[in-house]
């Protein structure tokens, strides 16, 4: 499983497990439009492993942002959760 996601208050939260390579960056996209058109949520919001995506996961994005604008849902991006710092 390329991502991870949850469902709450018609809120989609898809995480991406992993910086997307090539080989990958489809299966991630089809999940995605997977669990748009069967959960129909009301917002999107999809989370990024690392704060500095490859290509192929920009690639993503830009499908599922073409995807939620077609279905009217707006979209927001985060980047990972930051770790406290060891004292």
């Amino acid at each position: 499983m390329l991502v991870r996601h949850t469902v709450e208050n018609g809120v989609l939260r898809v995480a991406l497990l992993g910086d997307l390579d090539v080989s990958s960056r489809a299966a991630a996209a089809l999940q995605i439009e997977t669990l748009l058109h069967s959960h129909r949520p009301e917002q999107v919001r999809i989370t990024l492993s690392t704060s500095d995506p490859s290509r192929a996961s920009l690639s993503v994005l830009a499908r599922a942002r073409r995807l939620c604008e077609g279905l009217g849902i707006p979209l927001t991006v985060a980047g990972p959760a930051s770790r406290p710092a060891a004292a």
